[in-house]
């Protein structure tokens, strides 16, 4: 007797699914079952250009050819028309939607002093403000209908840390929160929200520096990691199985899966009579010193080697 998919009936959204990451989460969501709008501007990785309507075409070419249903879709996560129009896309080619993969990303890494104002609004705009376009549009779908999933990109530089990375790891962070107020204020209308932060080869990884042996060997490790490892658990968070997970961080390298800790007090003080900068600094700051976090890149936590 064959396997149920997990995804059938439902119709997912992925964005920036023409290739890496998103491709193979809209390729194993519509061999799950799903009816997936895939979305891809057709730029370059630093968000250039636009309008290659090849790399979505072949996904969906693919989807079709496997029996499934998929429509291409190419605007821009970036602004809020074009975002919403992605939504549109899936109702009129569907009827519905039940699921946003908020995928779409770019990357303009710089070291902080000579990050452009260009580079770091373009990156806030593309995954932040995008990963919000497109769920806002989405979100009077699923509260008509009582039922809904979003799962958005985070990523272990804004979550840990990383160097050149200000813009990314900024908007990044921003996501989680983006994702933990979805999912607190559209519980009562059974909508969820969780975060992945992938470990993968990808586009956007392919634009890392390789200048010393440390880079090479880095950047080597993570071509080792799939892009086709993240998809499971995107899929899972979609559908059904995973209605009782909300709220959630998950990070994923290869065969690994992490539940992500989020910020809660980890050391306290008290002086009665309150605080003066002098008494912070005998006092205060001595005190919790020990619990400080180092200045750790994601490299740091992640000692290891891909399992």
């Amino acid at each position: 007797m064959a396997q149920a998919r997990s995804l059938d009936g439902k119709v997912v959204i992925v964005t920036g699914a023409g290739r890496g990451i998103g491709r193979e989460i809209a390729l194993l969501c519509a061999r799950e079952g799903a009816s997936v709008v895939v979305n891809d501007l057709g730029g370059s990785a630093d968000g250039e250009g636009g309008g290659d309507a090849n790399p979505a075409h072949e996904v969906v070419d693919i989807i079709k050819k496997e029996g499934g249903r998929a429509v291409a879709n190419l605007d821009s996560v970036a602004d809020a028309a074009p975002a919403a129009n992605i939504v549109k896309t899936a109702i009129d080619a569907f009827g519905r939607i039940d699921c946003v993969i908020n995928n779409a990303g770019i990357l303009r890494d710089r070291i902080f002093h000579r990050m452009s104002v260009v580079d770091f609004e373009l990156v806030i705009k593309v995954h932040l403000m995008g990963a919000f376009y497109v769920s806002r549009a989405a979100a009077n779908y699923f509260k008509e209908q009582n039922s809904g999933s979003f799962v958005h990109f985070t990523s272990t530089s804004g979550l840990v840390g990383n160097f050149g990375q200000a813009n990314y790891a900024a908007a990044k962070l921003g996501i989680v929160g983006l994702s933990k107020s979805i999912a607190l204020d559209m519980q009562r209308f059974n909508v969820r929200s969780n975060c992945v932060s992938p470990f993968a080869w990808s586009r956007l990884i392919g634009t890392i520096p390789t200048e010393t042996e440390a880079e090479k060997a880095r950047v080597a490790k993570i071509q080792a990691m799939g892009p086709e490892k993240i998809a499971p658990l995107c899929a899972y968070l979609a559908g059904d199985l995973a209605k009782d997970v909300t709220g959630q961080i998950f990070a994923v390298r290869m065969n690994e899966i992490f539940l992500m800790s989020q910020s809660r007090p980890i050391r306290s003080v008290q002086r009665d009579g309150g605080w003066t900068p002098q008494t912070i600094a005998e006092h205060a700051m001595p005190a919790m010193k020990g619990s400080f976090f180092k200045l750790d890149r994601s490299a740091d936590v992640f000692t290891w080697d891909p399992v």
